[in-house]
Formats: C-alpha cells, sequence, structure tokens
C-alpha cells in the first residue's frame, strides 16, 4: 500500500520495484504505467485468458476448432482482442487455429504465420515446404479432424461477424468437402470470449473506472470551470486533452450538456443528429458528462452530474438532490433484476415496470463493456428500443457471470421550481458475478459541486 495526496492505493506487484523515475505519478489516486510496463501487464493476461479461459469456453459452447482470419488493417474484432501488445495489426494475413482436445485436456494454439504471434500463439507453417497459406491450413484441419469448425460469422453479433466474405470464400473453396457440415457460426464463443473478464482484469478495471472518476471530478470543478466565462465544449476539450496528457486514449470523445430553467429539455442522447449546444455554463446549471477511458485493453463508460453553485449557496437545491435519488432508485431496480440466464429483454422489462410502479419515468439503455465501449454480450435496452431489443443479444442472449456492463439509464423528473422536467443521466461501471452484481468502483450518489465545498461519495 501506499499513501499519496492523501489517498491509498495499491501498488501492483509488477511495479514495486520499478525506479521512481518510470513511474507517471498524477494527482489521482492511480499510477499510470509507462508503455513498456503496459505491454507486459497485457501479454500477462492475455496467457492467462488462453490458457484458463479459453479452453472452458470452447467446451462449453461445443467448437473443438476455432479458426480466426484477418487481413492487416482488416482487422477482425475478436482476433484483435488476441494479438499481443507490440502486434499494433494483423500481419498480412493472419490466421489463427485454436484446437481442443477434451479428452486429452489438450490445447493447441497456432498461427498460420511465418512467425509465432507474440509468446502465446505458435507458428505452424513453413512456407519453404508448402508455400501455400490456405494449403497448409487444411493440413492442420485434417491432422486433427474436428467435430465442428467455428468461424467467425454472425448476424446478430455485430463483434463476432469480423471474417469478411473474401476470407470466407477462400477458406470454403479449399476445405475438403467432407468437412463443410462441421462448419459453424463461432458467434457465442466469440461473444463468450469478449464479454468475460477474469480476476485480474477485475482488478485493472477497478482502477480504470476510479481514473475516470477522478478525471471527472476534476473537470467539473472550479480548476477547470469558472462560472459565466468556461464553455461546454471548453470541459469537453480539457477532458480530451487531459487523457492525451496522461498518455491514456478515449473511444469517443466527452459530452458535456447543461440543463438550467430557461433551457427546454435537450438531451444529448435524444439528439444524435448535433452535438450540444456549446453555452456558456452559469451559476444555478445542472451539468451533466459523458466520457470514457481507454487503457490496457479495457474501456469505460461514465456519466456523472454536478451543480454550480450560486452565490451564498453551500449545497445543491434539496429537488436535485432528490432528483439523484430518483435515479439511483432506477439504478437499483435494474441491477436487482440482472439474474444469471435472464435475457436482456426480459430484465429490461421487469427493471422498467418495477421503476413505473414506484411513480418513476425510468429509461434504460445498458449494454457490455470491456475489451470495446460497447462490446458484445448481454444488451438491455437502447434509448431508442423501449420495447427490447429485436436482435439476439437482447432477446435471446442470456446474462452471463464474470462479465461487466455500463448501468447507463434515466428517469425524467418534474421540477416545479424550475417549471420543467429534467432528465437524470448516469452511467456506471458495474460487474456481474457468480455472487450477483456489485459497482466496478462504487456510484454517484452526490452532485459534484463547483465551487467544492464538501467531497464527493460514492457507494
Amino acid at each position: 500500500m501506499m499513501y499519496f495526496k492523501g489517498k491509498i492505493f495499491y501498488m501492483p506487484k509488477l511495479i514495486r520495484f520499478l525506479p521512481f523515475a518510470l513511474l507517471s505519478f498524477t494527482i489521482y489516486s492511480q499510477q499510470i504505467l509507462p508503455e513498456v510496463e503496459r505491454a507486459r501487464v497485457v501479454d500477462e493476461i492475455l496467457e492467462e485468458r488462453f490458457t484458463y479461459l479459453l479452453p472452458k469456453l470452447m467446451d462449453q459452447t461445443g467448437i473443438d476448432m476455432w479458426i480466426l482470419i484477418s487481413r492487416e488493417y482488416n482487422e477482425d474484432p475478436v482476433l484483435k482482442t488476441m494479438l499481443p501488445a507490440t502486434w499494433l495489426n494483423a500481419r498480412r494475413r493472419t490466421i489463427l487455429v485454436f484446437y481442443r482436445d477434451k479428452a486429452k485436456k489438450t490445447m493447441e494454439r497456432l498461427a498460420v504465420a511465418r512467425y509465432n504471434v507474440g509468446k502465446s500463439i505458435v507458428s505452424a507453417w513453413d512456407k519453404e515446404k508448402e508455400p501455400n497459406q490456405w494449403k497448409r491450413l487444411m493440413q492442420l484441419i485434417e491432422e486433427r479432424s474436428p467435430k465442428q469448425i467455428g468461424l467467425n460469422f454472425s448476424k446478430d453479433h455485430n463483434i463476432a461477424d469480423g471474417l469478411d466474405k473474401t476470407d470466407y470464400d477462400e477458406f470454403m473453396a479449399n476445405l475438403p468437402e467432407k468437412y463443410h457440415s462441421k462448419v459453424a457460426t463461432a458467434e457465442q464463443l466469440a461473444v463468450r470470449w469478449v464479454e468475460t473478464r477474469t480476476e485480474r482484469e477485475m482488478t485493472i478495471f477497478n482502477q480504470l473506472v476510479d481514473i475516470t472518476h477522478d478525471i471527472i471530478a476534476e473537470a467539473f470543478s472550479e480548476k477547470v470551470i469558472t462560472p459565466g466565462v468556461t464553455t461546454t465544449t471548453e470541459v469537453e476539450w480539457w477532458m480530451r486533452q487531459k487523457v492525451t496528457d496522461l498518455g491514456l486514449e478515449t473511444w469517443f470523445h466527452p459530452t458535456v450538456d447543461v440543463q438550467r430553467t430557461s433551457e427546454e429539455l435537450v438531451g444529448h442522447l435524444y439528439s444524435f443528429s448535433g452535438r450540444p449546444d456549446d453555452l456558456v455554463i452559469q451559476p444555478g446549471d445542472l451539468l451533466h458528462c459523458d466520457f470514457g477511458i481507454t487503457y490496457l485493453r479495457l474501456n469505460t463508460d461514465c456519466q456523472e452530474l454536478a451543480y454550480v453553485l450560486k452565490p451564498k449557496e453551500t449545497e445543491p437545491p434539496s429537488f436535485l438532490v432528490n432528483a439523484l435519488k430518483d435515479g439511483n432508485s432506477v439504478q437499483d431496480f435494474l441491477t436487482s433484476n440482472m439474474i444469471k440466464g435472464r435475457t436482456g429483454n426480459e430484465i429490461l422489462a421487469k427493471a422498467l415496470q418495477d421503476g413505473r410502479n414506484a411513480g418513476l419515468k425510468p429509461a434504460i439503455y445498458t449494454h457490455p463493456l470491456g475489451s470495446y465501449g460497447h462490446s458484445a454480450g448481454t444488451t438491455i435496452g437502447m434509448w431508442d428500443s423501449q420495447g427490447g431489443v429485436m436482435k439476439d443479444d437482447g432477446e435471446n442472449y442470456p446474462l452471463n457471470p464474470n462479465t461487466v456492463y455500463a448501468i447507463e439509464l434515466n428517469t425524467t423528473v418534474n421540477i416545479p421550481e424550475w417549471k420543467r422536467d429534467i432528465r437524470i443521466m448516469l452511467e456506471e461501471a458495474g460487474f456481474y458475478g457468480e455472487n450477483g452484481f456489485r459497482y466496478v468502483n462504487g456510484r454517484q450518489t452526490e452532485l459534484l459541486l463547483i465551487p467544492r465545498v464538501k467531497s464527493h461519495l460514492g457507494n
């Protein structure tokens, strides 16, 4: 453990012995690792996933041979999650073959490539002996005689649909006829691979969300915002620049918007055709942001709220405090209905009904989160599909343990003092495990204040 700026944080084993000069300390409670250490962590986690997770997933989905094919700059999104840290793209045509012999308890990880794919996947192609890459792939298939060959094509799961038509046609043209009937979609395996998080990944995820919260807290403070001067666009670009300065990345441009007494209700979630208006932030405004970062091949997605104090105010108005409580209640209705085996549409319908029965006006649009910002897995509503998602990930795909979600939703609240409705829009990373649901790193239960009077607390 270490103390820094009044906060306690855990120093992972792999960086405890690094020279202090190599560590990039910030005002935040978590460290940002230098690139060389990030690569080490990424490759260690990848090896753990190949060794312990992949065999289980292949057994569960009934695919004993999984073949992924990609060409450079046109990567299958699943294959992209399997590349070592020093591979930023596939090379030429990259073919990965995973073969699981459950009876022998073996798991082969092969690359039909002239070189190993990192340390986890070994080359199985000597081009001098067999110049044709497709023929070598067919030899590997013939030698193992798989019962089912999984390929990444899918109508319903976009992330599991990474095999392009050219490579599919080439594969089928070279595949012996006797194996054609054994070719099947690997969509369930692909989704499970992308959605499932390991224990070590969840330790890291906690740190990512903590960094995300810290950036938002700084953005929504007097350090960045001067009421009557600073605009919402300026705060957005400050957040974007902060991510760059920390050596991180973001997977979408941040948004900051305002709700106030004189404005009509306009939420950026319902106006995708344009950006939120660039407004000068004023005392009495309710601010909202949508922000996420990418780090160590994981992604966050967070929405929080802040209130700009008027002169002589030391706390937000009670009607806004109560409105946030309504938003927390919708969160509770949703997360209490996240039960293993339920589909996204089932969870959505029950959570919405529970919220309405409590007198709330909820909307829920929760999505998987992890290897991608809008990741693969159980979709629980979309902002424009509150009756359910009519495709496999919402209609038929069940909630599985060891998965992460952006608990994204809102509730419409009438504010008589403002003579209008407002939306309380919230989003937090949540983990669903064998013991049920928990937030990855807390959630917002108090409004951030500008200027800061008391600390932002969550539970």
